[in-house]
């Protein structure tokens, strides 16, 4: 009796020696174990040390065998992913606002949505006057990731960043170094034992609710950046309440939120004195940042 022929999936994930498992097949038997295209794509790049940008290559080369050994890598990388660890995590690395940062499960993994922070504190920072050294603060930097996008953005901002972290400071300052951005980085909780005053404050802090569902889906990324109290808003009340004392008279302090925290941040920023109180829109169009500026005794910058 004839034997039926093995699918193809089975085929490139227990290949017999006779039989080079080629980058096709092992794509293809990605995706059917329930893998999205992009990833089991991208996955098979790291695997053969290629770059998340080199997709193109993968077609031109989809007839070519995969070494043994890297099969066998790109497996357990397979796994890793459909049980739910970030991409980012696995193959080591994260666009920014145009920048290859590395991370690792010590810190978050850098969100699309806040480049939004990003181009708005640019906005800010662009307004304010041209004969001075802007000083700018970046609160809980994690991965480096918005201070190091506003270094590399305008080399001529003088930008600090705090974590309490001192396992996410020692993934930013790698960053740093071999970004070769000029940022000085330090321990602390938020703005305590910050000196001096700063033209713009800008936060991503932790602002999921301690219960929150969603956090279900979050298991492999650090729970110390992503929660905050029964209302996800207590360090964002910290900050705000902080704030004040460390920016110049027209500065200004911008923070990211959950996706229904908008209105609340704004009340909060209004209580504590702020002024031209809005918020800002991510790329799916949700509220995802609010900030104000700090009228001190002058008028705004």
């Amino acid at each position: 009796m004839e034997c039926a022929q093995a699918a193809p999936e089975l085929i490139a994930m227990h290949p017999s020696p006779q039989t080079p498992t080629t980058l096709a097949q092992m794509l293809h038997a990605a995706q059917a174990q329930g893998l999205e295209r992009l990833d089991a794509q991208l996955l098979v790049l790291h695997a053969m040390g290629r770059s998340p940008h080199d997709r193109a290559w993968l077609l031109a080369h989809d007839t070519d065998p995969m070494p043994p050994a890297t099969q066998t890598a790109l497996r357990t990388t397979v796994q890793r992913r459909l049980g739910g660890e970030p991409l980012a995590y696995i193959t080591g690395h994260k666009e920014f606002f145009g920048l290859d940062l590395q991370v690792d499960a010590r810190v978050l993994v850098p969100r699309p949505d806040t480049e939004t922070l990003v181009e708005w504190a640019l906005e800010v920072l662009t307004d304010a006057p041209a004969a001075t050294v802007h000083r700018v603060l970046d609160l809980g930097t994690g991965s480096g990731a918005i201070a190091l996008a506003l270094k590399h953005t305008r080399p001529e901002l003088a930008v600090s960043a705090v974590d309490f972290s001192a396992e996410a400071l020692a993934v930013a300052r790698c960053n740093a170094q071999r970004l070769e951005l000029d940022v000085s980085f330090s321990q602390g909780s938020w703005l305590s034992g910050v000196q001096g005053l700063f033209h713009a404050i800008v936060s991503n802090p932790p602002y999921i609710a301690d219960h929150d569902a969603h956090l279900a889906a979050l298991t492999h990324e650090p729970l110390q950046a992503l929660t905050s109290g029964s209302d996800g808003l207590d360090d964002i009340r910290n900050i705000i309440t902080q704030a004040p004392a460390h920016l110049h008279p027209g500065a200004w302090l911008l923070l990211e939120h959950g996706y229904d925290q908008a209105t609340e941040v704004r009340g909060l920023l209004v209580a504590a004195g702020f002024a031209s109180v809005q918020s800002r829109q991510d790329l799916a169009g949700i509220a995802r940042c609010s900030g104000g500026h700090y009228q001190g005794s002058c008028a705004p910058l």
